[in-house]
């Protein structure tokens, strides 16, 4: 049975889509939107960079400006002005305007840093240490700013109802997706992680309603995450993508969105990097939020985990 793409989806998204269909959430807040436009300027046109590079930069100043002067400062039209505050989670440049205005105020009081630093290849360790730091902290910041708290609930009271949990993820998502599964299974839940795409497909070819199908792909685009995703939800599973890019295709076929966000890839900091770091924040929020809807049935699961592993962690009786 096949039910095509999900009903709240509206299409395709072109190259200057405003991204997904709002879930509920009003626009991002002062301390959201700076992680917004860290997450989504990766995936925006040329003229849509220089918009957000603008704001980002300077939100006092652009706070100042009417639509028509953020489009001459930065060379573009009043029309990508608008697409740009619309793909940032706004109505239009108005609501943009007012966040700057509470963005540049929690900058001038110290309360929100955006300094983020490349690593280089000739960086001592301390500074590497330092460096490292900063971008994690920043990047957690930024991902529990951007989550929609109403998609982690529903996200959550999904999984902890469910008979069977499949999770798909690729190279670095698949780590993140085993550390979940591993997490859900010491708690009572029948939950597997599949790293193998032609595995994944075939299990997820057994998911029926009350199941839950979870892809993690920082992209938004792994074909071997969506495959499997998409094949859950044609059978009629509840689907749930973990993804940085909610205007990916990956989100075509979820039921809840969550969305994470990565600190600036650089050479010797690639984007497996940043995006695990927040995935695997994603993942504990999801495990807790479990365990507390669950926790009669999980407290002793976990407990007796704990019980059977005891021996391995004491020491040798000779």
């Amino acid at each position: 049975m096949t039910y095509g793409v999900k009903e709240n989806f509206t299409g395709a998204f072109g190259a200057h889509g405003a991204g997904p269909p709002a879930r509920g959430a009003g626009p991002p807040g002062p301390g959201a939107l700076a992680a917004k436009v860290r997450t989504m300027a990766p995936s925006m046109t040329r003229s849509m960079q220089r918009v957000a590079e603008a704001v980002a930069h300077d939100p006092a100043g652009c706070a100042q400006l009417t639509v028509t002067g953020l489009a001459e400062r930065t060379g573009t039209s009043e029309a990508t002005v608008v697409r740009t505050s619309r793909l940032l989670g706004y109505p239009g440049y108005r609501d943009l305007r007012l966040a700057l205005a509470g963005l540049a105020a929690q900058q001038e009081s110290g309360a929100a840093p955006s300094v983020t630093a490349d690593i280089a290849v000739d960086d001592p360790l301390s500074e590497v240490v330092a460096k490292l730091a900063h971008d994690e902290q920043q990047t957690l910041a930024d991902t529990a700013a951007g989550l929609d708290t109403g998609q982690v609930e529903a996200a959550v009271g999904a999984l902890a109802g469910a008979r069977r949990i499949d999770v798909y993820g690729a190279g670095a998502s698949s780590l993140v997706g085993q550390d979940l599964a591993q997490k859900l299974l010491r708690i009572g839940l029948v939950a597997h992680a599949h790293a193998d795409p032609h595995l994944a497909v075939t299990n997820a070819v057994q998911l029926r309603a009350g199941d839950v199908a979870l892809a993690i792909t920082h992209s938004g685009r792994t074909v071997d995450v969506i495959e499997p995703l998409r094949v859950a939800f044609d059978h009629g599973a509840t689907t749930i993508a973990l993804t940085g890019r909610p205007d990916g295709e990956v989100a075509q076929y979820a039921d809840h969105v969550l969305t994470t966000s990565t600190a600036r890839e650089t050479e010797l900091r690639p984007a497996a990097m940043s995006s695990r770091t927040s995935q695997l924040l994603v993942v504990d929020i999801l495990f807790i939020g479990v365990a507390q809807r669950t926790y009669e049935t999980a407290a002793p699961a976990l407990s007796a985990s704990y019980e059977a592993l005891a021996h391995r962690h004491s020491p040798r009786q000779r």
